[in-house]
């Protein structure tokens, strides 16, 4: 049985390859072999091949590892498995190093691989896809050499995978999270929720416990999984929440909707979102009626009992909110 993953290298390649061929883990490298590139030289190829496809920045390799079970596997399988492996996942167009690991209880693999062919001069694209691919290539060079594959997950508990995946952010529960909260903050109502989660994406079975799909991902992932906030009715509660609507008199300016910051899930959840409520909730005070002449602007603002305001176009308003939100005002005469 062997546990896959895959991350970007963003920085320090050379410490990253030295770190993989060191003698103390590699057998005094007899388990370290390269493809298209020598290990020792494998920084300076890497980088020349980027220098000749023009293509510097982004991310500077991709390190693939590959865990066995402790006692299943003997060295010299282990380190030809994981070239095996990488010769499919990087498909004979990128350059790699491979390095197995024997200092720990288990025997792993290490491949770190250029982003960007020699071939083609492409990049290599790694998604939420491609961990299933790999791992699907994994288990098949498992089955050949007789060792054994996981069959079902399990339901509850995260994978040594996913939970790296899940501190990045990149896990399709990470992602489903994201996307959950970023539809909460646009919906108005549940039904345009499931609209917007469908816009990014997402297969939705509603059932006892709502559950989503992702594009390419082969099993549904139960909301309520994803923790206490995204179960289906916490979600509704979120959506709901968000906004109050407070009836406003029938010559009142702007908007009918005032924003109740306090209970705003939304605002908690959005630094960004809490001021622009901010900004939501005192600009009918300052857009002019098309009902009143040049001289003079009539403004009424409808924060809970708050009286109707008037002014005169040569004063402006400071605007104080209390505790019970309603509004008092000051004016000063800038003539």
């Amino acid at each position: 049985m062997a546990v896959t993953e895959i991350h970007p290298i963003t920085t320090t390649l050379s410490k990253a390859l030295d770190y993989i061929q060191n003698p103390d883990k590699t057998d005094e490298k007899m388990l370290v072999s390269g493809y298209a590139c020598s290990p020792e030289t494998a920084v300076f190829q890497f980088n020349q091949v980027k220098k000749n496809a023009d293509k510097k920045d982004g991310y500077l390799a991709f390190h693939l590892i590959q865990s066995f079970s402790p006692g299943e596997v003997d060295y010299e399988t282990a380190h030809k498995i994981g070239q095996e492996l990488a010769d499919k996942v990087f498909r004979g167009e990128f350059q790699y190093v491979c390095a197995t690991h024997i200092d720990k209880g288990h025997i792993h693999n290490h491949v770190i691989a250029n982003s960007v062919s020699f071939k083609d001069y492409s990049k290599y694209n790694s998604s939420p896809n491609s961990y299933y691919y790999i791992r699907r290539i994994s288990d098949n060079l498992c089955k050949e050499n007789g060792l054994s594959v996981i069959t079902e997950p399990k339901e509850h508990g995260k994978s040594h995978y996913e939970h790296s995946q899940d501190k990045q952010g990149r896990s399709w529960k990470s992602l489903l999270r994201q996307n959950i909260d970023k539809c909460i903050l646009k919906a108005k109502d549940w039904d345009e929720f499931l609209a917007l989660m469908q816009c990014e994406k997402y297969e939705i079975k509603q059932g006892k416990y709502i559950s989503f799909r992702a594009d390419g991902q082969e099993r549904f992932t139960r909301s309520k999984t994803l923790g206490e906030n995204y179960t289906e009715e916490m979600i509704k509660n979120r959506i709901h929440g968000s906004a109050k609507k407070i009836s406003a008199q029938e010559n009142a300016v702007g908007r009918n909707l005032i924003i109740d910051i306090e209970n705003s899930f939304k605002a908690q959840q959005s630094k960004g979102y809490s001021q622009w409520v901010k900004g939501f909730n005192l600009k009918p005070l300052y857009e002019p009626s098309s009902r009143v002449s040049e001289d003079f602007i009539c403004l009424q603002a409808s924060i809970r009992a708050a009286p109707a305001i008037s002014f005169s176009i040569y004063s402006l308003p400071r605007i104080t909110i209390g505790e019970n939100l309603s509004a008092s005002c000051e004016f000063t005469d800038f003539r």
